[in-house]
């Protein structure tokens, strides 16, 4: 406790003379005080203290407006945390001494003091303020301490009266401190033992009492409460007993919060639905009764569909909402034998006990599934969502709890491959796939340690020239047990596990370095194609990295192209804008690849800066054959012209599909028509050869193939028709000779001339 030094003093002090012999003490004391201000008046003293500080007041008590006791009290009101230092007459020993009843810190008496005497007065009037101030302000702690806390707290004395009560005791005994104070422990704070109903008394034989565990309080007002408690005796310096404390608490509100922490420990917090812990139980109870009653249970397990994109364009307060109101229309989905789990994020698992048919699970499954997809109404909006649902079967799919939702999650995926919004029963090859997934998931975090990637590069043709203008980089994996694994299996993997960034980077830094290689090999510079993913778009480095790649390679950012799908750019709208104003002004170009297939629309074609639109392979291939297909590409190719946007078919695949392009003024194609994705080296000798050349050729040759398959098939045509007419000869070789005998007969003349219709037979 540190005690501040004095540098301000009010004198109040009506005789100028003793003012003047203080003013002098200090200066002859050296004290420390910078600033001494003298009043003559009590009033005057107050209007000074409302607008100044000082660190102690030095009072007369003998003022014209204000005589005795009363200035001590004026002095006290006007500045009550001030230290306060009396003067008094030779004669008014008595009057000083009620003065520190009053509230002062210390007195002098004129005529009896000296310089360092008057400075120590002050000092110490000053440290016992601040002792009391720290007193006060610990008492006032402890008991704003003591009545904060939700336990009952009382203090007795040796002979066990009532000391002290908190809030907490005050509410629970039913009696006010002033009522219980002084009064006999056992008359205000009544405790038995709820077994034998004897009292408890005021313990304080012991240092620390544990009081029995069935404790009743019984209130003020007769009414019985369980309680736990337990007290200790008080002691002064370790040695005398001045008393006990005993804390105690209310047993109900205990009991009342472990059952709420049961509750809590078993159900989802947002949707107040069970959760894994309690789920895993009912489903063991379910197949128990399963097992007595010879019946069937099922496990739905669902996943929304989507509602990752309406948490982060909504907010997650918005998604929450719809989490709730899903639950509720789950709910009302099953019986009451069911149950309706949350496992967590957008994860719901459904119980259906104790079934008889397999239809009830289809049946209950469409119902969940129009129930989820109808508009959820959520604070003025109508929200639009769909899930998609795996079964399994006990005891089919499983005979325990983690089978069955395991299986049931399995079956959940094969739902969301055959495109969502549908219900999918498990089936074993399930399981193989799963674990197919799982394998290829675990190897992929290697795989690029292990240097198992390759990239191969698939021609990009000028529809003008015929001349090569580029490539697309593909990723391809050779795994060493697998062997090659097709990117449309390993790909979403990665994009699910998050293995799709350093992938994605790995990818951008080999197409670049190669493309460095090609220009350093004096090949024509050619622009590289590279696909990229939602997940690495919403990287926050993502252009620092990819620009910190631009400058290693030393590649002209102009020569590089990232394609990326209308959902990517849609999923998060601003900040791709943003990023796609950056890659414009470093000079790199961007194409919308797969265009068609997702939003289509002509706003987001003017809000985001893009160079290029690349028509999707199911539009082009085999495109003369499919006149709807005819119009898309034509509408998207006018369009892109309108816009001033380059135009890229990807499915080239026919000379047919080719004369289509061309005819429409495609800038751009890509395909097997012009080549397959090849090795980098193998790439490099096209651009060596040229791609006129090398199509010309390629081209001749499947004419050669094509002429050569109609040479063969015209031969043997006319073979066939050879022995078809060499067979209808004999035939009519058997029919002439077959005639001549029958005229020979004169019974069959006979007959034929008698019976018309033999003859009409005969004839034909």
């Amino acid at each position: 406790m540190q005690v501040q030094s004095i540098t301000r003093l009010l004198l109040v002090e009506d005789d100028p003379g003793a003012a003047a012999v203080l003013r002098s003490m200090f200066h002859e004391a050296r004290s420390p005080i910078q600033e001494f201000k003298h009043l003559e008046q009590m009033s005057a003293a107050e209007q000074y203290l409302s607008e100044h500080s000082v660190d102690v007041i030095l009072l007369g008590l003998e003022l014209a407006d204000a005589d005795g006791l009363e200035a001590v009290r004026r002095a006290r009101a006007a500045a009550p945390r001030t230290p306060l230092v009396v003067f008094a007459g030779r004669d008014d020993d008595s009057l000083a001494v009620k003065a520190l009843q009053e509230g002062a810190q210390d007195y002098l008496i004129k005529g009896e003091i000296e310089p360092r005497g008057v400075v120590r007065a002050l000092n110490c009037a000053v440290e016992r303020k601040t002792i009391q101030e720290a007193l006060l302000q610990e008492k006032e702690l402890a008991q704003v301490m003591l009545n904060c806390i939700e336990e009952a707290v009382v203090c007795t004395d040796t002979t066990g009266r009532i000391t002290f009560l908190n809030l907490a005791a005050e509410t629970m005994s039913g009696w006010s401190r002033d009522e219980a104070q002084g009064r006999p422990m056992a008359e205000t704070l009544r405790i038995v033992d709820a077994s034998n109903r004897e009292p408890i008394t005021n313990p304080i034989a012991d240092r620390s009492v544990y009081l029995p565990e069935n404790c009743v309080l019984i209130r003020h007002d007769g009414v019985e409460i369980p309680i736990e408690d337990s007290g200790s005796s008080i002691y002064y310096r370790g040695e005398q007993a001045a008393g006990a404390v005993i804390v105690f608490h209310d047993v109900s509100a205990v009991r009342a919060m472990s059952r709420e922490l049961t509750y809590s420990a078993q159900h989802d917090f947002l949707t107040g639905l069970p959760n894994r812990l309690l789920l895993n139980d009912r489903i063991q109870q379910a197949i128990a009764m399963a097992q007595r009653h010879r019946k069937q249970v099922a496990l739905l397990f669902l996943d929304l569909d989507g509602f990752k994109h309406i948490n982060d364009s909504l907010g997650h307060p918005m998604g929450d909402k719809l989490l709730q109101s899903i639950a509720r229309r789950l709910v009302n989905c099953i019986r009451a034998s069911d149950t309706v789990s949350r496992q967590g994020g957008d994860e719901f698992v459904v119980l259906l006990a104790e079934l008889h048919h397999w239809e009830d699970i289809a049946l209950t499954a469409k119902r969940i599934l129009n129930a989820v997809a109808g508009v959820h109404s959520i604070q003025g909006r109508d929200l639009h969502i769909t899930t998609s649902i795996g079964v399994s079967v006990y005891p089919d799919d499983g005979l325990d709890a983690e089978t069955l939702i395991r299986n049931a999650d399995t079956a959940m995926y094969q739902a969301k491959e055959k495109g969502r919004h549908t219900c999918q029963f498990f089936e074993a090859e399930m399981n193989a796939r799963a674990v197919e997934r799982q394998t290829i998931e675990e190897s992929l975090r290697s795989a690029l340690a292990r240097h198992e990637f390759v990239l191969h590069y698939q021609t990009k043709v000028n529809l003008r020239t015929g001349g090569i203008i580029g490539a697309e980089a593909l990723i391809r994996w050779t795994h060493p047990t697998l062997g090659s694994i097709t990117p449309k299996l390993f790909i979403p993997i990665a994009e699910e596990c998050g293995l799709i960034v350093p992938i994605g980077n790995w990818v951008l830094r080999e197409a670049c370095n190669q493309a460095r290689a090609w220009a350093d090999a004096g090949l024509p510079m050619t622009t590289v194609a590279i696909n990229v993913s939602s997940l690495e778009l919403q990287q926050e480095n993502f252009l620092t990295s990819l620009f910190a790649i631009l400058d290693e390679t030393g590649i002209d950012p102009a020569l590089l192209e990232l394609e990326m799908t209308e959902s990517v750019l849609m999923e998060r709208s601003e900040s791709a804008a943003s990023i796609l104003l950056s890659l414009r002004e470093k000079g790199v170009q961007v194409a919308v690849d797969d265009f068609g297939t997702g939003y289509s629309s002509l706003s987001y074609l003017r809000k985001f800066p893009v160079d290029a639109l690349k028509i999707d392979q199911s539009f082009v291939s085999h495109i003369s054959g499919a006149p709807d297909n005819a119009s898309i590409v034509s509408a998207v190719i006018s369009m892109a012209r309108s816009l001033k946007l380059r135009v890229i078919a990807e499915g080239v695949e026919t000379l047919e599909d080719l004369a289509f392009l061309q005819t429409h003024q495609c800038d751009e194609g890509q395909g097997f028509y012009f080549g397959k994705p090849v090795p980098a080296g193998e790439f490099a000798l096209l651009l060596q050869r040229g791609l006129l050349q090398t199509v010309a050729e390629e081209d001749l040759e499947r004419r050669i193939a094509v002429l050569a398959r109609e040479l063969e098939e015209r031969d043997r045509r006319i073979a066939t028709a050879e022995l078809e007419n060499a067979r209808l000869q004999r035939i009519v070789d058997e029919l002439d000779a077959n005639r001549a005998a029958t005229h020979a007969s004169p019974e069959m003349q006979s007959a034929s001339s008698e019976d018309p219709m033999l003859k009409i037979r005969f004839q034909e």
